[in-house]
């Protein structure tokens, strides 16, 4: 994930937008501003990731319409609201709805920045965490079926009889499948292949366990 230190202004007021992106520009921000909060989210999709200064009260498509319209998208842009000087009952209820903070009209230049700063900290681990999980997801797209199976009864806490048991294996085949996981891990401990495991989002799963006859069926 690229992070840019992009700052979409949102507000209705032509004479802020051009205020604020004359400010931040001198700043070191790169800025791109919206006249209203329904022209940015038709484009929000397509947009790097960034922070957003959203005014709230603007006419039509309000910033609470803006921040309800995001959703879950708040976690990869962060959104500061502007709210008039006060007016906690408005700053509360945007970040209900998922706004990282709130800054009082008329802005304070020095708190601005503080703020944007401190919302591209948040931006920047949310995409490391992202990023470590797409590793973590692709290392684990190397092993094999059985591999996979090995894992997963390790996560649930079995060791490897139990799990030759289950598999209907010997516990020499699975000692061998275990090592050829580590190896395709590129790890060296099992605490090391379940950090890498839990990292790419893999859960306990049921697991097959062998009946009189000879067939597999899984138990929840």
């Amino acid at each position: 994930m690229n992070v840019s230190r992009i700052v979409y202004i949102v507000d209705d007021d032509a004479v802020v937008r051009a205020s604020l992106a004359f400010f931040l520009k001198a700043a070191g921000f790169a800025t791109r501003s919206y006249a209203s909060g329904r022209d940015f989210i038709a484009d929000v999709t397509s947009l790097r990731l960034g922070c957003i200064l959203l005014d709230v009260r603007m006419p039509d498509f309000d910033g609470f319409d803006v921040l309800a319209a995001l959703g879950d998208r708040t976690s990869a842009m962060p959104a500061i609201v502007m709210t008039g000087h006060g007016d906690v009952a408005t700053a509360v209820r945007a970040m209900k709805l998922g706004a990282s903070d709130f800054l009082e009209k008329p802005c304070d230049e020095d708190e601005m920045i503080a703020t944007l700063e401190r919302a591209f900290v948040v931006l920047e681990d949310h995409a490391l965490d992202m990023t470590s999980q797409d590793a973590a997801r692709a290392i684990i797209a190397r092993l094999t079926q059985r591999e996979h199976d090995v894992l997963h009864g390790l996560i649930e806490g079995r060791s490897n009889k139990v799990l030759a048991y289950e598999l209907g294996l010997s516990v020499r085949t699975v000692e061998m499948h275990r090592a050829s996981m580590m190896d395709r891990l590129g790890v060296r401990t099992l605490p090391d292949a379940l950090r890498i495991a839990f990292r790419a989002g893999i859960l306990p799963i049921a697991m097959p366990v062998p009946t009189p006859g000879g067939r597999h069926v899984t138990h929840n």
